[in-house]
């Protein structure tokens, strides 16, 4: 098809060619495989679907303030019932 004169090395890349191609073959099996990885954390994180009463650390830190709120007076009996119920809801 070339000839057969080295197409490659005379006219093409030169000895660096096979250099260039491993690398890109190393960059694009290393983005396939980082896209696989994170393709199945993502599926297999549980997204707040069944964590069960509670959510970590946030729903607990939201109850403390709103508990600290009613305390200093900030909020009456009502007021922190009714919040209260709301963050229980949408746990």
């Amino acid at each position: 098809m070339y000839g057969g004169d080295g197409w490659m090395w005379n006219h093409g890349w030169g000895g660096g060619g096979w250099i260039m191609m491993g690398l890109v073959m190393v960059v694009f099996w290393g983005v396939v495989i980082t896209l696989v990885v994170l393709a199945v954390r993502y599926f297999t994180s549980d997204r707040g679907g069944s964590r069960g009463p509670q959510q970590g650390p946030n729903v607990n830190r939201a109850e403390d303030l709103l508990a600290e709120r009613f305390a200093r007076g900030e909020i009456d009996e009502d007021e922190f019932r009714r919040r209260m119920t709301l963050l229980r809801e949408h746990r």
